[in-house]
């Protein structure tokens, strides 16, 4: 059980072996979740979007941002790597 210090302002500060166990990154959020009799859940929170927002990404409709195969191949590489997942080229 790790054991967490409120500062007057109300904040708390995570360590990064607790924001790795969550698998939250720089830049991500956290949910929490309130539960009864003073609990609470915490989690990383997962964006959320819609098939419907990536096929239309991939049909050049709408205003989602457009990108090539090279920049989907990069980011599919670097989410592996950094969920600790071996790209093809590693085994």
């Amino acid at each position: 059980m790790t054991t967490l210090s409120v500062t007057a302002r109300g904040q708390v500060t995570f360590r990064k072996d607790i924001l790795k166990h969550l698998g939250i990154q720089p830049g991500g959020k956290i949910r929490l979740d309130l539960l009864p009799d003073g609990r609470a859940e915490l989690k990383a929170d997962q964006p959320k979007g819609s098939w419907r927002a990536l096929h239309g990404m991939f049909k050049g409709k709408g205003d989602a941002p457009r990108f090539t195969i090279e920049e989907i191949n990069d980011a599919i590489a670097e989410a592996g790597a950094a969920a600790g997942v071996a790209g093809l080229d590693d085994k």
